[in-house]
């Protein structure tokens, strides 16, 4: 059943399940918050509140948010402060949030302005740190270059087909019910106006998110599909992210053979890395 918290500027869609410790959910752009249906229940079976999240101008959230940048975009920085005030509104409850792609950004922006209000953070296949181009990847690696021609095809032509062929082959492993979530993402899409909340996200970089990299304070997970084509080498991405964060907060964990949304694809591998983690950072 759908919710929503009231914030300034607009309303947050959420469903809520489990009782417990309380986790936050939020995903990456062009998508909803039902990319975790399948990794939700399992922590809520673990003994967890888990409230999954519709980013602003996605799923059921609303529309036609300010940007704190003033412009035309989603940042990071936005959606880190829509998660603080969603966890406000639910109680104050400190919470570990778990954010996925641009959101794993937000979760880092969120645990250094607010650490009395994020207990720890997971990141999945997160864009947190500013990235360099790489063209040479694009000739020598072939999984990369496939995932990044549609990708950026989506941007450029604000095509929902092309981001349809990126969402396949950012999900190497193939789950059983693939071709029915597409279905669910395009009819979204199609949707008046939920296109173009998407491009916004296309405005912004993890720039916001790099900068409060050293004033986090909370522990961090980091979790990477190993065949993520949106980095040349997911490992090398997530390592790189682990060690920008001050000593001995950072750790790393892969879900082999999985891409971008391993928390779909594997959800049951990629809870078996997140649960020791509340359990260690919910006491």
């Amino acid at each position: 059943m759908t919710q929503y918290v009231d914030i300034d500027g607009g309303r947050i869609a959420y469903d809520e399940i489990g009782t417990g410790p309380l986790v936050v959910l939020s995903h990456g752009m062009g998508i909803d918050r039902t990319v975790n249906r399948h990794l939700a229940p399992l922590l809520a079976a673990a003994g967890y509140r888990v409230v999954n999240t519709d980013m602003r101008g996605h799923g059921e959230s609303s529309l036609d948010w300010a940007s704190e940048t003033g412009k035309e975009a989603i940042s990071r920085t936005d959606v880190a402060n829509d998660l603080l005030a969603v966890i406000e509104r639910l109680g104050g409850e400190p919470a570990i949030v778990v954010g996925h792609s641009l959101s794993g950004g937000s979760a880092t922006i969120a645990a250094a302005l607010r650490p009395d209000l994020v207990r720890a953070i997971v990141e999945i296949n997160p864009f947190t740190l500013t990235q360099k181009a790489d063209v040479a990847a694009l000739f020598t690696n072939a999984h990369h270059r496939k995932g990044m021609i549609p990708l950026m095809s989506t941007m450029i032509f604000k095509s929902i087909g092309q981001w349809l062929k990126y969402l396949t082959v950012a999900m190497p492993s193939k789950p059983d019910d693939l071709d029915e979530y597409l279905g669910e993402v395009a009819a979204k899409l199609r949707e008046p106006g939920r296109m173009a909340e998407f491009m916004k996200c296309g405005k912004s970089t993890p720039a916001d998110a790099e900068a409060q990299v050293p004033n986090v304070t909370r522990p961090a997970l980091v979790i990477m599909g190993s065949a993520d084509p949106d980095f040349p080498s997911p490992e090398a991405e997530g390592r790189r992210i682990v060690d920008a964060l001050p000593d001995g907060l950072g750790s790393l964990g892969l879900v082999e053979g999985t891409g971008h949304y391993p928390q779909f694809e594997a959800a049951d591998r990629t809870a078996e890395l997140i649960l020791p983690f509340l359990k260690e950072h919910h006491a």
